[in-house]
């Protein structure tokens, strides 16, 4: 596996050096992990990130009911990761588990914040990719989470992550908006019957 792309979606948030790519390519592991197998198990401690080339995943937990929660999806080019746990070096909450078979490139955390340290162009790429992932698009979700209901939610998901939402089978939908199967089959109805009225 090369890393072209890797360091081709990097350069959308800072320039690299040549010195500092060689650097963070001296670190990666490419791997593979199968359709619901583990990337971070929930209680383990996780030390390292992966970039996804190819494939999805999503963050999730057991709710105190027994339901699957689904916090975050990763498709391709973004990086999976428990951040909160790796940077405390702390035991996830959360398990990270493959949707679709799926090729990553992985780099030990406590190497990368080496690299962090020397180069102040990983540095810098580091902090305007945390900003935005971590941040700015987080915070809407969980305003939203509050203030929305499930069909606005929805939408939102559909408007926003048009391909995603292809690509993710009905009950992870359903439990990344906080609801049952059933419910999201209603508000699927209602969407369709709503664009028929139109047409």
């Amino acid at each position: 596996m090369t890393t072209e792309t890797f360091f081709a979606k990097i350069r959308t948030y800072a320039d690299l050096s040549e010195e500092a790519e060689s650097a963070w390519a001296a670190v990666l592991r490419p791997n593979q992990y199968l359709k619901d197998e583990s990337l971070v198990r929930a209680g383990d401690v996780p030390t390292s990130y992966a970039f996804v080339v190819e494939g999805l995943f999503y963050q999730h937990y057991v709710g105190p009911n027994g339901d699957l929660i689904i916090k975050y999806f990763f498709p391709e080019n973004r990086i999976a990761a428990s951040v909160s746990a790796t940077l405390l070096g702390e035991p996830s909450l959360f398990a990270i588990t493959a949707i679709e078979d799926s090729t990553v490139l992985e780099y030990d955390f406590a190497a990368f914040r080496k690299l962090v340290a020397k180069f102040p162009d990983i540095a810098a790429f580091y902090i305007r990719y945390m900003e935005r992932h971590w941040i700015i698009e987080k915070e809407p979700d969980e305003v939203s989470f509050r203030h929305d209901d499930a069909m606005k939610r929805y939408r939102d998901f559909i408007r926003r992550e048009p391909d995603l939402h292809k690509r993710l089978k009905q009950h992870h939908i359903a439990a990344w908006l906080g609801i049952t199967p059933e419910s999201l089959s209603r508000l699927r109805r209602a969407i369709a019957y709503g664009r028929m009225v139109r047409d």
